[in-house]
């Protein structure tokens, strides 16, 4: 189903980790990009349902369309949330890149542990490696325990910065 909320949980654990040099908006940007193609597929009934948006190819260039794009909507979307009301918060080039390449290149491994019309490596090879490394089951409980222990880690480190900032004053 596309744009499903277990893409998110790794995205979590990495904003946890590296904090301001991540974004998990345009990771998160990132994560509906890649399934625009699928919804096509599944709206019109034609097509590859996991194709070519779905290798490492078509998530390199999708990672470049979300980077360009959702650096301005993450922005945006800090903005309407009212968490950059006086726009001084920046995602640099780097970070929104980084972020979705992270989230394309993530998409793909989850999805091709999953689904078996999955073609990562394709043009260059069409088998999928990386089928049943999990089940489903598996796969969906290692998504939730990342978003939960990120949000946790995000949560203490949060904290402790804050407090840092109040102690030095």
């Amino acid at each position: 189903m596309p744009f499903t909320p277990f893409h998110m949980g790794p995205g979590i654990f990495i904003k946890a980790l590296l904090q301001g040099s991540f974004s998990l908006m345009v990771f998160g940007w990132a994560q509906i990009v890649m399934d625009i193609q699928p919804l096509l597929v599944m709206l019109s009934g034609e097509g590859h349902l996991h194709g070519f948006s779905h290798t490492f190819v078509g998530a390199t260039l999708l990672a470049i369309l979300a980077a360009t794009t959702g650096k301005y909507l993450a922005l945006v979307g800090l903005y309407c949330f009212g968490l950059n009301q006086d726009w001084k918060v920046s995602i640099t080039w780097p970070v929104a890149l980084m972020s979705a390449v992270i989230g394309t290149f993530s998409h793909v491994l989850l999805d091709a542990v999953m689904h078996s019309d999955v073609q990562p490596w394709a043009p260059l090879h069409l088998h999928n490696a990386y089928l049943g490394w999990l089940s489903s089951e598996q796969l969906h409980l290692f998504c939730i325990a990342t978003g939960v222990v990120g949000g946790i880690v995000y949560a203490i480190l949060r904290t402790k910065t804050v407090r840092g900032r109040e102690d030095s004053k």
